[in-house]
């Protein structure tokens, strides 16, 4: 199960300043950005399966992730994120543990931070459903 959680560290303040994955024409970023913690699948152009991968922030345009290995700039990548599915991108940048990866077209990144519902079926004990449903 892979869950999304707020986590902001001073790393990634460093690698936001580093993080272009979508600037505009002045080399600023456009757009806002989530700091998160989540597991997604990726699978690099020259690579047969996927890997796990931990996405530590999302945005309409871009994301950044941690990997292990280097990467060359606009090398080709797949990634399936939990509420977004399958979406392709390229490799924006890439530093020591981290990439940056510019999305092939815009997604909707709350869409990530959904966390699975659990069926609430008519059997289900009050205490056990979301309290929005009392």
């Amino acid at each position: 199960m892979t869950e999304a959680f707020d986590r902001s560290t001073t790393t990634d303040a460093a690698a936001d300043r580093q993080d272009t994955s979508s600037p505009n024409v002045s080399g600023n970023r456009v757009g806002t950005r989530d700091s998160l913690f989540l597991m997604a699948k990726l699978r690099l152009a020259d690579e047969r399966g996927p890997r796990e991968v931990r996405v530590r922030n999302l945005s309409e345009r871009g994301l950044m992730l941690e990997l292990d290995k280097v990467v060359a700039i606009a090398t080709p990548v797949l990634l399936e994120l939990r509420g977004l599915g399958e979406i392709g991108g390229k490799v924006a940048w890439c530093t020591q543990g981290r990439v940056g990866i510019a999305l092939d077209s815009p997604i909707d990144p709350k869409k990530a931070r959904k966390v699975a519902g659990v069926s609430q079926s008519a059997n289900t004990p009050f205490y056990a459903k979301a309290t929005t449903e009392r």
